[in-house]
């Protein structure tokens, strides 16, 4: 899941800080952009754009919050063999990016068998031949999958609340899946346009400690301040 932001901040939901208190199981309404179908669609078209004219398609959000989380990643003064999974992976340019900087042990999944075919594609373009790129539903992964240091999903999250099957249910495997596969103090890095930091921290309390709120583009209306868009790192507490 890696494109259409737009979309997903059609969704109902407050950004601003006077929104900070939403009911968290009744703030947005069941939506096509929570279904597998609407992306194996969205990323068909993609994976046929870029065979035609080598076009990746967007970045979600654009390349500043993919910039914005590698900025903070690259202050860490991490291990460049650290294992980290991108939630959602979509075109494959978060792990193009990471790998850039000097990232090894990188590995994307995502649950749209076009959106896999684009990501490898895209990244074999560049000479990437070692991320490891898998069709993966998140809200159901493999007891295969686990033990990263770190996980990162721009937008995933989003797309999952919105799921016209059961939004609430849907959140509460995420949050399950997540604790499966970080290891302990592992850190989880988080990009929404659709939830406030204090809606985030409700969700993923208790389990997961909030480690940073990444600086994003703020807003005046009506004399309310506001975010358009929350990146906050957490870390797993098991």
């Amino acid at each position: 899941m890696e494109n259409d932001t737009s979309a997903l901040k059609d969704a109902p939901g407050d950004s601003s800080e006077d929104g900070q208190n939403a009911d968290l199981e009744n703030d947005f309404t069941s939506s096509k952009l929570g279904t597998k179908d609407y992306w194996d669609e969205a990323y068909k078209r993609e994976l046929q754009t870029f065979h035609d004219i080598g076009d990746v398609g967007e970045i979600w959000f654009g390349e500043e919050s993919m910039d914005r989380v590698t900025r903070w990643i690259e202050t860490q003064n991490l291990s460049d063999d650290i294992s980290i999974l991108d939630i959602g992976t979509g075109n494959g340019m978060f792990l193009m990016e990471l790998a850039k900087n000097g990232f090894r042990n990188l590995t994307g999944i995502d649950y749209s068998p076009a959106s896999v075919e684009l990501a490898r594609n895209v990244l074999r373009e560049e000479g990437l031949t070692d991320i490891n790129i898998e069709e993966m539903d998140f809200l159901n992964p493999p007891s295969s999958l686990s033990s990263f240091d770190m996980c990162i999903d721009k937008g995933t999250f989003d797309a999952i609340s919105l799921s016209p099957e059961d939004g609430q249910q849907a959140k509460t495997r995420y949050v399950a899946s997540l604790k499966q596969i970080l290891r302990p103090q592992g850190l989880f890095i988080i990009t929404s346009c659709n939830w406030t930091k204090e809606q985030l921290l409700q969700i993923f309390s208790p389990g997961f400690e909030l480690v940073k709120e990444l600086p994003t583009p703020r807003f005046q209306f009506g004399g309310v301040t506001g975010n358009s868009v929350t990146a906050l790192v957490f870390r797993f507490q098991a």
